[in-house]
């Protein structure tokens, strides 16, 4: 299910553990996404799992500005997410797929590979 919400839109799908009445056990399932996806998103819900209902809340998002850059490493290209507000970075982030996908290519710890794209990153090393 997680999987085919990401395909149809959804910004994020995750689960919780929790007690239901009569002390069962259950999973709440929380899927988010934009007003446009809920009806396509509910449909997939209702024929993917067993409810027989759901609740859904409007919420408030709010994203700080992003800018992508791409830097070379050891392993190969890493784009990297960086946030700012004000003119200041704030946030600086390697993107997990690419390090994932390139630490399973090379046969590399995953945090090897998010630490030395932080690390070409600081140290200027953007590919073209």
């Amino acid at each position: 299910m997680l999987e085919r919400a990401l395909a149809a839109g959804a910004l994020d799908v995750y689960t919780t553990p929790v007690q239901m009445k009569k002390n069962r056990p259950g999973t709440l399932l929380t899927v988010l996404c934009r007003p446009e996806g809920v009806d396509a998103l509910m449909k997939l819900l209702f024929a993917e799992t067993t409810t027989l209902g759901a609740r859904t809340y409007r919420a408030e998002r709010r994203c700080l500005p992003r800018e992508w850059v791409s830097v070379h490493t050891e392993f190969g290209d890493v784009r990297i997410k960086v946030s700012r507000a004000g003119g200041k970075i704030l946030h600086v982030a390697p993107e997990y797929e690419d390090c994932r996908k390139l630490a399973a290519e090379r046969d590399v710890p995953l945090q090897g590979v998010i630490a030395e794209a932080l690390r070409a990153y600081e140290t200027g090393g953007k590919s073209e």
